[in-house]
């Protein structure tokens, strides 16, 4: 399913951890946008027909022989072109410029000179000041193209901001869609908004109603089934099914035995009793957790779920008479990382996911209403379509759920250690006031045991994990930062309230930008 946007901003993508922001910042500014790898990049443009285009930062080197450039068709558009990074080197490189290895690298915080004033810095930076921003690049431009003029400079880079206003192109070798450059949004605001001309009408509320419609187009008269797990995301993509196709949908909640404590039959109880969807629970956990048991290949675990899911899908379609769509509710950063954009890993991370089709023998499509939203969009879109507060802020839960919070060997006894230790996490967080707070938090039951002093006896049982980030979409996060006397009080409740753990402890990793899951 796709939707059409009048005003689209095109970003090639070379292979940058933080491409993904660049178009946050884009849809921060109203301007719906998408992301196509450079490979495809001359399909994306006809498909999409955008009004501007931004080139992403890369890992490679334009001075290898091989390293990726922007396709002819971009150049020949006629359209603003904003150049990032690499993006401004291969611009540079194919327009008559040139760009050279350097022994002065510039990686991290470094201050732009501005040297004059130009579009992209209208209202943001003006001529003789100093700005800070984020650099990342080892190459660096020694010559620029014809028309090109110089509007800023670092220590390290002499072209570090250049502009060609007759043909609106522009390049900066700095990185703006990073919060290290504080200014960044802005001068991308300014870029889609005063050189590209886009008006920033983009919202939910039209969001919803060209879902909506083309939602009816895909379907037709169509039988639907819809895959409900209870998340934010699947809930989403029902209501907006339902108000598209109304009683052509069915929706299916699946209890694989890996769900929260009561999460299927809280599940049940909201539709049923808040919104007409028909909905059929399947009990499916003696299937899933028998196929399951004794696992502890990461991978294998992920794709043994999404078959099941499948093959469970496939029968209560069966049961229904048959149906010819399947609804699910994958979101763009789903899409996103199931696509190996520069022959990265990122093709395999999505497993569990069905992001590029089903198996031909189902003989259903796909309706996929939410893949060209971020997390953040789709609670706004929740939000939109009238689901309370309290359901829209809840904490994102994988489909695989608690299997890949169990790392190692999966056992029932396991299982029902963790969803405990889970349970008790969450209660103490929404007692302390700090649930909306932690965009997503939960337990992991860590393969090893260890040696304990109970009262007076030694035990032999689990280390319990606990998780809390915060995020915006998702795509980067920090640990929440705790107070001792919080972390002491959840501890000590699951230490004695859950038999089979005697240690607790809290991780405190991030998620830069560029990492993909949080399981």
């Amino acid at each position: 399913m796709t939707t059409s946007h009048p005003d689209t901003v095109l970003i090639v993508d070379f292979g940058s951890q933080v491409t993904q922001l660049i178009a946050r910042r884009v849809r921060e500014a109203g301007v719906y946008c998408e992301i196509a790898p450079f490979q495809s990049a001359e399909e994306a443009f006809g498909r999409l027909q955008p009004k501007a285009i931004i080139l992403s930062g890369s890992p490679a080197s334009t001075v290898d022989i091989g390293s990726p450039r922007a396709s002819e068709v971009i150049f020949a558009s006629g359209l603003p072109v904003l150049g990032i990074c690499y993006g401004e080197q291969t611009m540079c490189a194919q327009l008559g410029g040139k760009v050279e290895g350097s022994d002065h690298r510039e990686f991290g915080r470094a201050f732009l000179d501005i040297e004059d004033d130009c579009p992209l810095f209208d209202g943001v930076w003006a001529k003789g000041t100093r700005h800070q921003v984020w650099m990342s690049h080892g190459d660096r431009v020694t010559a620029i193209p014809p028309g090109f003029r110089v509007v800023g400079t670092s220590t390290g880079a002499p072209f570090a901001a250049i502009a060609d206003e007759a043909r609106k192109y522009y390049g900066v070798q700095f990185h703006p869609e990073v919060v290290h450059t504080p200014d960044g949004a802005r001068l991308l605001s300014n870029f889609v908004h005063n050189i590209a001309g886009l008006k920033g009408d983009w919202s939910m509320a039209a969001y919803r109603e060209q879902a909506v419609e083309a939602i009816r187009k895909q379907v037709g008269t169509g039988k639907v089934i819809c895959a409900l797990s209870g998340g934010v995301d699947s809930s989403v993509a029902a209501l907006l099914t339902h108000e598209a196709v109304g009683d052509q949908l069915t929706c299916i909640l699946v209890d694989h035995g890996l769900m929260r404590k009561n999460e299927a039959a809280d599940v049940v109880a909201m539709f049923r009793e808040h919104y007409n969807l028909p909905l059929i629970l399947v009990d499916a956990s003696d299937r899933f957790i028998g196929e399951l048991e004794g696992e502890s290949d990461p991978e294998k675990k992920r794709k043994t779920i999404g078959r099941l899911f499948i093959e469970v899908f496939e029968e209560e379609a069966k049961k229904l008479g048959g149906a010819d769509f399947l609804v699910q509710g994958t979101l763009y950063p789903d899409v996103i990382e199931s696509v190996s954009f520069t022959g990265g890993p990122s093709v395999t991370i999505k497993s569990h996911h069905n992001v590029g089709g089903l198996p031909e023998r189902m003989n259903m499509s796909l309706v996929e209403p939410l893949r060209e939203l971020f997390k953040d969009e789709v609670r706004i879109l929740g939000k939109e379509l009238g689901l309370p507060d309290s359901f829209i802020g809840r904490h994102p839960f994988p489909g695989p759920g608690l299997a890949i919070r169990c790392p190692g060997g999966i056992t029932r006894e396991k299982l029902e250690i963790l969803r405990s230790a889970d349970a008790i996490y969450l209660d103490e967080i929404r007692k302390a006031g700090l649930y909306d707070a932690i965009w997503q938090a939960f337990a992991v039951l860590l393969p090893v045991q260890t040696v304990g002093v109970m009262g007076d006896g030694r035990t032999y049982e689990y280390v319990c994990a606990l998780r809390a980030v915060t995020s915006v979409d998702g795509m980067t996060a920090d640990f929440y930062h705790y107070d001792m006397e919080f972390l002491g009080r959840a501890a000590t409740r699951i230490i004695n309230e859950v038999k089979g753990i005697n240690r607790v402890v809290y991780d405190v990793t991030s998620k830069p930008p560029g990492t993909i899951e949080w399981e």
